[in-house]
């Protein structure tokens, strides 16, 4: 029920370099201050602080013969740089494109061939080079294979795979909710390969129905782990590629009732895996000798609702993001984020369990940018004094002294960063609610643009618009202060009454409230909101992922669709009181946990709002996957009462007003099957109400011709007939 992807965030953008319609991560050479790009299926390369290109492969040297010029979806180099491995070719496996062919370019030779040539098409996942640069590695429906890169010769490392035994990668779940795709790593000195292996034979199916694109229906079956059922066993193995021999790691623990969200290699010898007990409550580091296949606890933490193995904060649908231990000290120590003083920090970690902060103080650091140990320092964004905004920061390694702010004082808003390897350049990007996203180089740790004419400033009046969006506080009746924005209509007179539109999300994946361009606007309205006078709302309660430390986001623990639903509630009560507020005009609406929570405001709060349209709603919890709703809620063996008090089919008896339904048929994430039990529930008390179902459609109800236009339409016209624009 998390926020799909385009929803995530407006800024993805800062970390890619676009190019021809393709969003390309910066791929940084080994000297730290020169990176490349794909421009137009050609490869480039950039040493700062100089902003122009050298173009290092051009679409004719990345053509194989007979055939047109390669689609670059993603490339990487070889650690010696004298190899490119080219990704093309895409196709989806659920959200991403993780799934393609791939082609090796070899610089010195000029030969370029492809890799897993014997393999079906687009059937390889996560291709990656050894490190001394003489094979390749990657799945293949299943399995794991290498390949060599002189010979050819291709050899299957694992050969029981199939789709509920699965090698080398994830199931559905481990992918959703840890943003685990990539399921293996070579050892560093390329002579073994440590994997995932998930067992999915326990976990029963959820039959998606296909009822459009064949005459007689077409059953998709989707390995899916409801809530309450126990977790895909996983268990890692490492493989010695010389003899083929395979060792499976002896991790304590029932693998029924854990997840094993984090696994990497320290040295060629040893490897770090990260344990978490099925209420993601309890973490352990265990150290293990893969020779002797020892493991050694080194490090846990306990908490009383959950631990963040990843946050929203992060960028978890890259194409290629995986977690990392980010190591220091020559791999004696590692860095790692903890909420155990309240608020979220960095830590040192060495391998005997020994912790030293980093970071403190009353302020959530969002996320680790760069850490330089020469120098002492590290960069990440936090922001302090006021949660809808993000700034870069940096700190001294060693955890002395206090944090100091970057970011120049004059920009406030969103600001973000990616920094160079050697921690002299940052790529910097800014927006606010008026200024449209604009970015520079900057050279560190001065904060100066690296051209003055292509700087931030200088396209600062260009980029600015019309303050349309006003920030604001709602403070609730036991102190809680939640901040919000507010979209007026072009013509306002505060003489007169407007109707309102609630957004909600309100859950722990999303955050609403951000002083970033496009805050604000509402994708789903056919026209301009404004212009028609409506007021436009949104307001970020208590269990959001806001930067206002441990206590603010874990308050929502066990409490999803009550907590959140009341904290809504009582601020759209305090908004209708407003004098140029019509309470007569309320709405709300919400996509995936945001289409939960319009469900609740209007079954447990009939009469506040007048009017609600939910898309992609998950009217049952116990519809949900067991990782995503036992982190938050537990587990309904022992607190059922939690689940069923928070669901929106609970309460569906006492709706009022109107209410459109909006869900996807073919939505693997929020199934469908709640569509018809919310419906079935609201039928048996003689409910009314509107109901649009969108055929195969997936979670962000986006595929099929005129999906998008047709969603907008049914949108606008419901709102406006139930709930009529324009001040009175």
């Amino acid at each position: 029920m998390k926020k799909h992807v385009f929803e995530l965030s407006l800024f993805f953008g800062l970390f890619f370099i676009l190019s021809n319609s393709i969003a390309q991560e910066i791929k940084w050479a080994k000297e730290g201050n020169t990176y490349f790009s794909a421009v137009k299926n050609e490869i480039f390369k950039y040493t700062l602080p100089s902003s122009e290109g050298q173009r290092v492969l051009s679409a004719a040297q990345l053509t194989p013969t007979g055939e047109k010029p390669l689609s670059i979806t993603d490339f990487t180099f070889s650690q010696d740089e004298k190899k490119l491995l080219i990704y093309t070719n895409t196709k989806s496996v659920w959200r991403l494109q993780t799934q393609g062919d791939y082609w090796v370019y070899e610089l010195e030779t000029g030969q370029l061939k492809q890799v897993g040539k014997s393999l079906p098409e687009s059937s390889l996942r996560f291709a990656k080079l050894s490190p001394d640069g003489s094979q390749v590695a990657y799945v293949s429906e299943f399995n794991l294979y290498t390949e060599n890169l002189t010979t050819g010769q291709i050899t299957p490392l694992t050969k029981d795979g199939n789709r509920k035994l699965i090698n080398g990668t994830f199931d559905w779940a481990y992918e959703e909710e840890f943003a685990c795709r990539d399921g293996f790593q070579w050892s560093p000195d390329s002579k073994r390969i440590a994997f995932w292996q998930i067992d999915a034979n326990q976990i029963r199916d959820y039959y998606m129905i296909n009822t459009t694109d064949s005459i007689y229906s077409q059953i998709i079956p989707v390995e899916y782990p409801k809530v309450g059922e126990s977790p895909s066993p996983a268990r890692i193995g490492v493989i010695e590629l010389e003899s083929q021999k395979l060792t499976w790691l002896s991790i304590p623990g029932d693998p029924k009732q854990h997840y094993l969200p984090r696994m990497e290699w320290n040295s060629a010898e040893q490897l770090l895996v990260q344990q978490l007990n099925r209420k993601q409550n309890h973490s352990k580091i265990f150290s293990i000798q893969v020779k002797e296949n020892m493991a050694k606890l080194i490090f846990e933490e306990q908490d009383e609702t959950w631990i963040d193995v990843l946050s929203s904060w992060e960028n978890t649908y890259g194409l290629t993001y995986r977690h990392e231990f980010k190591w220091i000290n020559g791999g004696k120590e590692f860095l790692w984020f903890s909420e155990k003083d309240g608020w979220r920090h960095l830590y040192r970690i060495d391998l005997t369990g020994k912790v030293t902060p980093v970071t403190h103080g009353n302020y959530d650091v969002i996320n680790l940018l760069h850490f330089n140990e020469k120098e002492n320092l590290l960069y990440f964004h936090a922001s302090p004094d006021n949660a809808t905004q993000k700034y870069l920061y940096k700190a001294k390694l060693d955890g002395k002294g206090t944090a100091e702010r970057v970011t120049p004082a004059d920009l406030p808003g969103t600001h973000s960063y990616v920094i160079s390897p050697s921690g002299k350049y940052g790529m910097h990007q800014f927006s606010n609610s008026y200024t449209r996203p604009a970015s520079e180089w900057i050279s560190l740790p001065k904060h100066q643009a690296l051209d003055a004419s292509q700087s931030i400033a200088s396209k600062l009046t260009k980029n600015q618009g019309e303050k349309t969006v006003e920030f604001f506080k709602i403070n609730t009746a036991d102190g809680t202060e939640m901040d919000g924005w507010m979209v007026k209509p072009k013509d306002f007179d505060p003489s007169k009454k407007y109707p309102v539109l609630f957004m909600v999300y309100t859950e722990p994946w999303g955050a609403n409230v951000k002083d970033s361009y496009g805050v604000g606007r509402n994708r789903n309205y056919q026209g301009d909101m404004a212009a028609d006078g409506y007021i436009y709302i949104s307001i970020d309660n208590r269990g959001t992922p806001a930067p206002k430390g441990r206590a603010w986001r874990k308050s929502i623990y066990r409490k999803i669709g009550r907590l959140n639903i009341s904290d809504q509630a009582e601020a759209a009560k305090q908004i209708s009181q407003w004098d140029f507020v019509d309470p007569t005009r309320m709405a709300v609406w919400g996509h995936s946990g945001g289409g939960s929570a319009t469900l609740n405001l209007l079954f447990q709060y009939p009469g506040l709002f007048q009017t609600g349209i939910s898309l992609a709603a998950v009217a049952n919890q116990l519809t949900y996957d067991n990782i995503y709703q036992e982190r938050y809620m537990g587990l309904p063996q022992e607190n059922l009462e939690d689940f069923v008090a928070g669901s929106p089919i609970t309460h569906a008896k006492n709706l009022q007003g109107n209410l459109l339904y909006i869900h996807g048929t073919g939505d693997d994430n929020v199934h469908y099957a709640n569509a018809e039990m919310l419906i079935n529930e609201l039928i048996k008390h003689g409910k009314m109400f509107q109901f649009m179902p969108y055929p195969n459609r997936s979670h962000g109800i986006g595929e099929g011709e005129g999906t998008t236009a047709h969603l907008r339409m049914v949108y606008t016209n419901f709102l406006k007939t139930y709930c009529p624009p324009g001040g009175r």
